[in-house]
């Protein structure tokens, strides 16, 4: 098969390119236009090739959970959005993945079902410590930690001494450790309709000192970290020090803190809700800052869907509803309309949503054009519009902050390993390594 585009996005750069692919895997990177023998796949002059997206922060919810969400109406919506790869949370679902039974269980839940790549992410909870090696060696990518607590009971967060023995295990072996990083202390009590009141329970500050917490740690026990969700730019500096001091240490943000503020939300808008929360404008442009200085390394959805009614929608109370933002498929025009207006390019999409979370995950074969990677590839029109209808989203429930809103940019096809998705389920499940 031979992928023929006038715009393909290939090594950090915009170029013309005919990708050859055997078996699924990209063999050959040929000059435009290549050879016309062979299965020819030409891209409309208004397309580019894109790799496929990798999205490192997904909770999909099966087993347990399956009525929020399930493997088969999720990776359909990664695909539909351009995402080939997924690593699935280890929380949500029921039981959690914090041990080697757990885990698979969540592959026969996915086995079979699955439009797109799946990986899954282990957890590092009080009870899972001491045994995280033995996950991490049945195909865990890493361990997610929380330092508050995550919203279920069943996976509860790791105290400060918790946290350094978790970082000390992770450390042995090598693995990752990714934190929700909002310190407890700092939190408060929210009730009601008022978002500015929901915003001032989780303040700045209590992203800050988590983020100096784990900073802190990893620097005394030399283990590998990585920050979920920032939603602070007040976090950035320590960041950035700690980075340049050889701390081993990544962060990512996600599209509804690069596009919603919070004076913008109305009250009772609790489909606006997550955690950490979405906070004001200049903050959000401190956010776009951090990811063009490389400070922040990648964007993810965090796909936290649930059933519409767990939103309150009759009653709005911030305090009350379910926390999680529904974004999956929408990812990709989400950020390149935003990030037009902030003078970055498809290389910068491609390295912040496909390349770098292909690299966090350790999957070397994903999220670039090269030979020796999956031929997963989009067909992505960067120049169309569209309004978003909740009717055409693939996730199980429609429900989304960015219903009516006009974004830029169409996914018009996805190949996994070469192969339309659409069809019959053909993902993967991955082990650490992308095996």
């Amino acid at each position: 098969m031979i992928f023929r585009a006038r715009n393909a996005v290939v090594a950090g750069v915009v170029q013309p390119c005919a990708v050859e692919v055997h078996d699924g895997v990209v063999t050959d990177l040929l000059d435009y236009p290549g050879p016309r023998s062979g299965e020819v796949i030409d891209f409309a002059d208004d397309e580019v090739l894109l790799p496929g997206l990798v999205d490192t922060h997904v909770h999909v919810n099966e087993p347990g959970r399956s009525e929020w969400e399930g493997f088969a109406s999720a990776t359909r919506a990664a695909a539909a959005g351009g995402i080939t790869t997924l690593i699935d949370m280890p929380l949500n679902s029921i039981p959690p993945t914090i041990d080697r039974d757990a885990l698979e269980q969540k592959r026969r839940a996915a086995r079979g079902n699955c439009h797109v790549d799946v990986g899954f992410w282990g957890g590092a909870v009080p009870a899972s410590l001491g045994g995280l090696r033995e996950l991490h060696e049945a195909g865990a990518v890493g361990f997610k930690a929380f330092l508050v607590h995550s919203g279920v009971d069943e996976f509860p967060p790791l105290s400060a001494a918790q946290l350094c023995e978790a970082m000390k295990e992770v450390a042995d072996f090598d693995g990752l450790l990714i934190v929700h990083a909002e310190a407890a202390d700092l939190i408060g009590e929210a009730r009601g309709r008022d978002y500015a009141e929901f915003l001032a329970s989780r303040p700045a500050t209590a992203e800050l000192a988590a983020v100096h917490q784990v900073i802190d740690v990893a620097r005394a026990t030399g283990a590998r970290v990585h920050v979920l969700h920032l939603a602070t730019g007040t976090a950035l500096p320590a960041l950035a020090s700690a980075k340049a001091a050889g701390v081993r240490i990544t962060a990512e943000t996600c599209p509804h803190y690069l596009t919603f503020a919070a004076e913008e939300i109305a009250a009772g808008a609790t489909q606006f809700k997550c955690c950490p929360p979405i906070r004001d404008a200049a903050n959000r442009e401190s956010l776009w800052a951090g990811l063009g200085s490389g400070v922040i390394d990648v964007i993810v959805s965090d796909h936290s869907p649930a059933p519409p009614e767990l939103k309150l929608p009759a009653d709005g109370d911030f305090g009350a509803a379910w926390g999680g933002i529904a974004s999956l498929q929408l990812g990709l025009p989400i950020i390149w309309t935003q990030a037009q207006a902030h003078g970055s390019g498809l290389p910068d999409l491609v390295r912040w949503m496909a390349s770098g979370p292909a690299d966090l995950a350790g999957l070397a074969g994903k999220g670039r054009i090269a030979v020796g990677a999956d031929a997963d590839l989009v067909a992505f029109a960067p120049h169309e519009s569209f309004t978003v209808d909740p009717g055409t989203l693939r996730h199980r429930h429609p429900i989304t902050p960015y219903a009516g809103r006009q974004l830029t940019g169409v996914v018009r096809r996805t190949w996994l390993r070469g192969i339309p998705t659409g069809g019959r389920p053909r993902g993967r499940l991955l082990l650490r390594g992308g095996t």
